[in-house]
């Protein structure tokens, strides 16, 4: 889908990320797929990261335990091939979920030049995710949604709404731009005001002003 003809149907409304999160974070104390999800979730719709992104990303790429932690995303792995940083500090729920995962994967083994992302189970272990088995566990992350709904969504759109909500929230449209990797403001501009709620008003995922903690904590 192109950015210039984003259907606001498609972008998450603050209310489904709230049930998601809900949902995976339960799911999560059981199983670690389950926690590895969540990971992937927070990725797409928290970090505005591709697919492709998301499968390629190392372990030493998450940057956390620093004052303003941060992916970075080398131009290897970006579409256009254009480096980027992604804050996490913008949002302090994202940050304590991939915090906890690259904790998961650091307990694992993993060292900085392993994926991020990977194969749970026995001898795969560490094995990298395709592209297609990000999308299917992005899916998978958003069953609480209903099938319905899940059946209208893409891992894309877990991007979209990562730009439309990040600006509700109050990021500047030069920080989404070069979080997103956007090649120009206009693209960025396109998302203002397409996050909303189920009450019709503009949805607010990035404010954790509140006692430290963003407001899906």
């Amino acid at each position: 889908m192109s950015p210039w003809s984003v259907d606001q149907t498609r972008i998450l409304t603050r209310t489904e990320v709230t049930l998601v999160l809900t949902d995976l974070h339960r799911r999560a104390r059981r199983s670690r797929n389950s926690q590895q999800n969540l990971a992937i979730f927070r990725l797409a719709t928290c970090c505005g990261l591709r697919a492709s992104e998301i499968a390629n990303l190392k372990v030493g790429n998450v940057h956390v335990g620093i004052n303003r932690p941060y992916l970075d995303l080398p131009k290897r792995i970006t579409k256009g091939r254009k480096p980027r940083r992604v804050a996490l500090w913008w949002d302090a729920s994202t940050l304590a979920d991939v915090t906890d995962w690259k904790g998961v994967r650091t307990g694992q083994g993993a060292k900085p030049g392993d994926r991020f992302v990977c194969a749970q189970a026995g001898p795969s272990l560490g094995h990298g995710l395709a592209r297609q088995n990000i999308r299917s566990r992005f899916l998978v992350a958003c069953r609480v949604l209903g099938p319905e709904r899940v059946a209208t969504l893409t891992t894309h759109d877990g991007r979209h709404s990562f730009v439309s909500h990040a600006l509700a929230g109050g990021r500047s449209l030069a920080e989404v731009q070069q979080a997103a990797g956007h090649a120009s403001l206009a693209t960025t501009s396109v998302y203002l005001h397409l996050a909303v709620d189920d009450d019709g008003t503009v949805g607010n995922l990035f404010d954790f002003t509140k006692n430290g903690r963003d407001v899906l904590a």
